[in-house]
């Protein structure tokens, strides 16, 4: 059995909430996590994926377990179950349900996945934004709600990403374009009025995945009400979905005119995340991305 420093606490916190007699009887490293150490562990109650970070990023967890609970609450896509979340003097941790995940990949279970983000975002709030703040990725996502979906992706989405680039020192003509924009994004939503979805906030296709039966399965949310679109432009970004997923989302939830300018502004919150968080590749579709809403945004003005 492979040695850990978080065994001993990871069995204990397994021992609270499964019952005393559980006893890890393996763990194993999982890569792919760009944030947090990942292990599968095996334990005489089964097996559970955990995550592991320093304790001072608790938050991260409870966030991400609070978004898990609302999804799972809609009774639309399956969601690991959490059962803990939890930190010792050292380290934070989150303990879930071990499922056995398989890419969205074929045209059925791409059909089926694109139906069940379309329920997700018919459930709706009465507000954008969500009752706390939380996390995409490691970045802070502020929620504070409101009525006004302009002025929310411009001060909770926009603005933070741009003054994160400017700290980390990515300043010049990317600053200018973002200053531009603030005062330009209102006019995207002029004659289109979005209503606060549920949405997963960072679904990208390796936040998605099936089970052997095809049941879709959701993970790693940012979870907020929203605009629905702005899940589907992230679909679009580092790799996307198959065909019959975008196919399906649009058969059962037709979008609205304009979309394909309004994804150019959603895609750029998260590409500015990534360029924050993993550096200076992306600074130029970062770039491009603002520049072309300026030029479009600025030529509807004239």
């Amino acid at each position: 059995m492979l040695a850990h420093p978080a065994r001993g606490p990871i069995e204990t916190a397994l021992r609270a909430a499964c019952g005393e007699d559980v006893r890890i009887t393996g763990l194993e490293p999982v890569g792919g996590g760009c944030s947090h150490e990942a292990l599968s562990i095996h334990s005489t109650r089964g097996r559970f994926f955990v995550k592991i970070d320093a304790r001072e990023r608790g938050p991260v967890f409870a966030a991400e377990a609070d978004g898990l609970a609302a999804i799972a609450a809609t009774r639309t896509f399956r969601t690991p179950a959490v059962v803990a979340c939890t930190e010792d003097e050292q380290h934070a941790f989150l303990i879930l349900e071990h499922l056995d995940l398989h890419p969205v990949q074929d045209a059925a279970h791409a059909t089926r996945y694109g139906e069940t983000l379309a329920a997700l975002h018919g459930h709706q709030g009465e507000q954008f934004g969500w009752p706390a703040d939380n996390f995409l990725g490691a970045s802070p996502q502020a929620n504070t709600p409101t009525d006004n979906w302009a002025r929310f992706v411009v001060e909770q989405r926009l603005r933070p990403q741009f003054a994160r680039a400017r700290a980390n020192g990515f300043i010049g003509d990317l600053q200018k374009q973002g200053a531009r924009l603030y005062e330009r994004v209102p006019a995207l939503f002029l004659d289109y009025r979005p209503r606060p979805s549920l949405l997963h906030g960072d679904l990208w296709h390796g936040n998605a995945a099936v089970l052997a039966d095809g049941t879709p399965v959701a993970f790693d949310p940012a979870v907020h009400h929203g605009d629905r679109e702005a899940d589907l432009a992230m679909c679009e970004l580092f790799g996307g979905f198959p065909g019959a997923f975008y196919a399906a989302y649009r058969s059962a939830a037709p979008l609205n005119e304009g979309f394909e300018q309004r994804k150019q502004l959603y895609s750029l919150y998260h590409i500015l995340n990534h360029l924050n968080l993993f550096g200076r590749g992306y600074l130029g579709e970062a770039l491009r991305l603002a520049t072309r809403l300026n030029d479009t945004l600025g030529a509807r003005r004239g």
